[in-house]
Formats: C-alpha cells, sequence, structure tokens
C-alpha cells in the first residue's frame, strides 16, 4: 500500500531530502555516496542512474512529488532491481510533475523543473528531473514514466533519445500508478546504443521482425499539422522527412487525424477517471502540498458515469481499427514529439491549456498499443532542442532503435548484422585502451572465461602493459574475457590499428562457441612472463 501520512520517512543516514522550495529542482533526494555497483562485469557496470521519484528504490522515499503521500519501500520496483543487478548505481529520485500527471515539468512543490538549454524555458514533463539529470551530465542515464508523452516530451526539448517500450515489456511493479491500464516504465539517454543497453538488461529479449529495408515512412504534411504557430517546429520536421529521402527511405503521407482523434480521448473523456482510481481519494483530504492543477485534474475523474467510459472505449476500438488499416501501408510513422516548446511563466500563466497541446502528437500512443522513441532533431528559433518521435506496433522495441540510428545518420546501423569480440588485456574496462572499444560505440555483452586450451602470457616491453595468448594442446587454463559487440565497420576499424605481434583469430570460449579475440605471434613470448596460473590480466595487473 501506499504512504498516505504526512513525511514517512526516516531518511536513509546517507540520503538528502531537497527543501521545499528547492533550487536543486532537478532532484527530490539524492544519497551523499551512492552505494557500490553490484556487478562491475554488467552491461551497465558503474553506471549512474536516475529514478524518477514515482518509481520505487529500496530505502529511498518514494514522494511522487507530493511530500505527504511518501512512503520508504523495503524493496525496488523490478526494472530498478534489474538495472542494480546489471551494474548501475542510482545516484537520486528525480522530481517530476506531482502524480505524473503533465507534460510540463513545472507542477511539482519542490519547483519547476528548468529545461537544460535555457533556464526560462520548461524542461518538459513529468519526467522532468530524469531528463535534465541526463542532459546535465549527471546522470549516464534515467528512468521516467510514460502514459501520455512524459517520456517523450521531456527527451525532446533537453536533447535526448527518449525510449517508450511496448507497454507491459517492463514491470510497473513499484511504480506510483497514473493510468495503470496505460503506464510505461521509460528511458532516457545521450545515444541510441545507451538507450538499446539499458533495454536489454532489464527486459526479455525481442523475437520480433521487421523489414530490413528500405522503409515505408509513415509522415503528414508539415501544412496540415498543429505547431502552434511556430515557423522552426515546422521546418524542423520537414527537415526530418527531408533527411529520410535523402537516406532512400520511402515517404508514405497518411492522414494523420484517427491518432490525433485517439489522443484528444485521452484528456477529454472518462479515461482521466483511471487516475481518480489510482490516487483520488488521497486528493480528496486536501493535502497541503497538492498541485492545484494536478488536483483538479485527477479529482475531475470522479464526474465522469460509468456509461462515458463504455462509450468512449467503443471510439477507440473504432480508431484502433482505422489507424490498423494505415499500418498496413507503413512500416514506422514518423511525427513531431511536440509542436513547440513554452516558457516556464507561459505554463504557470496558462497551465491547461499549453500542457494540452503538448500531448497532441504522444496522447496516442499508448491507448494505440504502440512503442514510441523520441530523436533530435534540429532546434527551436528559441535555442531550445526538438524532435521527432518514431512509432511501430507493439513489440517493434529494437526495430525503432535501429531505425533512430539509422535517422540519426550512423551509416553502420545500416546493418543490423554484428560481431562479437573477445578482449583479454589493456581493453578490459577500466584499462586504458578501453576507450579504443567506447570511441567506436561497442555494446558490453558479458564477462567469459576461454576453454582451457590457452597459455597467457604478460609480454615484455609493451606500453601499456599488454598480454599475449596462444592455444596450446596442453598445460592451458581458462582466462577471463569481456565480450562486446561491434559492427562490422567498427570492428575493421579496430582490427586494422592492432599493432604486432597482435592480431585477431578465433578465440573457443569455456561453453564451447566461437567469437573473434586477441590471439599473439609465438615469436613474441620468448621474453614473456607466463601468468597463465593467474587466470586473467586483471589478476595479474593487481
Amino acid at each position: 500500500m501506499y504512504g498516505v501520512n504526512a513525511y514517512l520517512y526516516p531518511l536513509p543516514s546517507n540520503s538528502t531530502l531537497c527543501p521545499l522550495p528547492s533550487l536543486m529542482t532537478t532532484w527530490i533526494h539524492k544519497p551523499a555516496s551512492p552505494a557500490p555497483s553490484r556487478n562491475h562485469n554488467g552491461p551497465l557496470g558503474g553506471l549512474r542512474m536516475a529514478v524518477k521519484d514515482n518509481i520505487d528504490v529500496a530505502g529511498m522515499p518514494t514522494t511522487a512529488a507530493c511530500p505527504s503521500y511518501a512512503y520508504t519501500p523495503d524493496t525496488s520496483a523490478p526494472v530498478v532491481e534489474a538495472l542494480l543487478n546489471a551494474g548501475a548505481v542510482c545516484v537520486g529520485k528525480t522530481n517530476l510533475d506531482q502524480f505524473a500527471t503533465g507534460l510540463v515539468g513545472t507542477r511539482s512543490p519542490y519547483g519547476p523543473c528548468r529545461n537544460a538549454f535555457h533556464p526560462d524555458y520548461i524542461s518538459g514533463g513529468s519526467s522532468s528531473g530524469s531528463a535534465v539529470a541526463v542532459a546535465t551530465g549527471e546522470a549516464d542515464f534515467a528512468l521516467g514514466t510514460d502514459t501520455a508523452g512524459s517520456g517523450r516530451v521531456p527527451a525532446a526539448f533537453n536533447k535526448l533519445i527518449g525510449l517508450k517500450p511496448t507497454k507491459g515489456l517492463l514491470s510497473t511493479q513499484g511504480v506510483v500508478p497514473a493510468c495503470a491500464s496505460l503506464d510505461c516504465v521509460s528511458i532516457f539517454a545521450k545515444t541510441v546504443n545507451m538507450a538499446r543497453t539499458v533495454l536489454r538488461a532489464c527486459a526479455p529479449p525481442s523475437t520480433a521482425s521487421f523489414p530490413g529495408g528500405p522503409w515505408r515512412i509513415g509522415v503528414a504534411d508539415p501544412d496540415a499539422l498543429f505547431f502552434d504557430n511556430d515557423a522552426s517546429a515546422k521546418a524542423a520536421y520537414a527537415s526530418a522527412l527531408a533527411q529520410w529521402q535523402a537516406l532512400g527511405h520511402t515517404l508514405v503521407f497518411i492522414d494523420p487525424a484517427p491518432f490525433l482523434a485517439a489522443a484528444r480521448l485521452l484528456y477529454e473523456g472518462p479515461f482521466v477517471a483511471e487516475r481518480y482510481a489510482a490516487v483520488g481519494a488521497f486528493l480528496d483530504t486536501e493535502p497541503p502540498d497538492a498541485d492545484p492543477t494536478v488536483s483538479a485534474i485527477i479529482r475531475g475523474g470522479a464526474k465522469h458515469p460509468a456509461h462515458a467510459l463504455f462509450t468512449a472505449m467503443d471510439t477507440l476500438r473504432e480508431l484502433q481499427a482505422e489507424t490498423q488499416s494505415l499500418w498496413q501501408q507503413m512500416d514506422l510513422l514518423m511525427l513531431p514529439t511536440a509542436p513547440t516548446c513554452y516558457r516556464i511563466d507561459e505554463v504557470q500563466a496558462n497551465p491547461l491549456t499549453l500542457n494540452s497541446r503538448l500531448g497532441t502528437y504522444t496522447n496516442f500512443v499508448n491507448l494505440l498499443d504502440l512503442c514510441a522513441i523520441a530523436v533530435p532533431c534540429c532546434t527551436l528559433a528559441s535555442g531550445i532542442p526538438t524532435g521527432i518521435t518514431l512509432l511501430a506496433p507493439a513489440h517493434q522495441d529494437e526495430a525503432l532503435l535501429h531505425a533512430a540510428d539509422v535517422f540519426l545518420g550512423d551509416a553502420e546501423a545500416q546493418s543490423i548484422h554484428t560481431i562479437t569480440l573477445a578482449v583479454l588485456g589493456a581493453h578490459l574496462r577500466g584499462m586504458p585502451l578501453h576507450h579504443q572499444l567506447t570511441d567506436l560505440n561497442a555494446r558490453f555483452l558479458r564477462a567469459a572465461r576461454t576453454s582451457p586450451d590457452y597459455q597467457f602470457y604478460a609480454l615484455a616491453d609493451t606500453q601499456p602493459p599488454k598480454p599475449g595468448l596462444v592455444r596450446v594442446s596442453e598445460g592451458g587454463a581458462p582466462i577471463e574475457v569481456e565480450l562486446y559487440e561491434l559492427t562490422p565497420a567498427a570492428f575493421g576499424h579496430f582490427v586494422a590499428n592492432i599493432p604486432p605481434p597482435l592480431g585477431i583469430g578465433t578465440l573457443q570460449l569455456e561453453d564451447g562457441t566461437h567469437v573473434k579475440g586477441f590471439l599473439c605471434e609465438p615469436h613474441a613470448l620468448k621474453n614473456a612472463k607466463d601468468i597463465t596460473p593467474l587466470g586473467g590480466w586483471r589478476a595479474f595487473m593487481a
């Protein structure tokens, strides 16, 4: 059960609750010294994770930006637990539009979150603090939630990737519900590769297929879309159309009307009653720190009669059928993420109307069971970043990540084929040449060991120090390696820069599989030290 009493902390001794109101509006609370990584060798080993403060982290208060609602969970939400087990370190809980109700980032008693690129402009919401934490470099990635656009609008305004996975792909257990039937946990990152790595660390493997391309990109005529008189936003969308054409893909112009009609159902009809079901009874007690706009929206959900919901559901089914026919014509749909971006003072003066406009191109996505990824694209005349959103039917999450790579100009992403590489010396994480992998966007897969058929040496006169590996018929042992995934072009670039006496051959792993990896020319072992009994380079360097 969620706590409803005032200030149910105690806070952990190393945690700081930001004051009300706070100048540090990105964060609601941060540990002074986060717990160390559980798994340095995991895919997220040591990466800093920020968590929206409507998602449970064990031992940290969950406030949903309403201190009088706060409770301190004993266990983390499953998605948080999975990421911690993958090696991530939680660096704090982030601010949000109270009870995840808003797309602006201003509806919090902790103060409005400010855009990372201009303090006078909104950050977008409701996952405001999560987006700003990543954009300002205070976190490597962040979790948000996305019911109506809360994981995409802040991404657009802060030049981030905002991945809204397929509904149900990531567990919402341990998440304060907004609309429980529509809520999704979302991911913010600066790169597509980071978003992909985070998703794979907490989601089941994807088995969905997707056409290899060229793709049919569903788009709308910019003249038919709403940009709230922002010519620069319209030009940004038109630029995105031209970019897909330049990449060799086909534009299919569709009428977005049924999608936009579904979007209006979310707040202009009885679906908002689900928000009242979540926290309406608490807000009916009129807590002093309730945001008045949020309270009015959620408590207003109680006025809708039951029969109105069934009428709205019938309308939604009709729109689902209408949009389904459009998906026969396109592989992806591309729309603006938001019509424009507003200043904080504009939103505070007109909180309902401007917030509603921001959801024009996001509110329908979960109602129609689509997955989506917000991708940076251009800058508005105000200097605020903007972007487009790529959408696809449910369970095409990996395809959207690939499409985002292609759109952003990663020519290597034109091919999904990758090569697995084993490294075992100076390229290991934390070692001096590891940057040669990260510079090529290599993705860490896992730690592993070779089969027991190798001898391992510390080579003489190499800078930085390097090992040599050779296969033998006897006297060998399993040697620790790290496995990375590279595109063919990145692999070729990496191999071209390997100096003698090292080279790339085929290694056999302990499980019998074969991967590409480092081997050494035998002549270089004459003055080398046999370190096979140590089982790995880290042990030798220690």
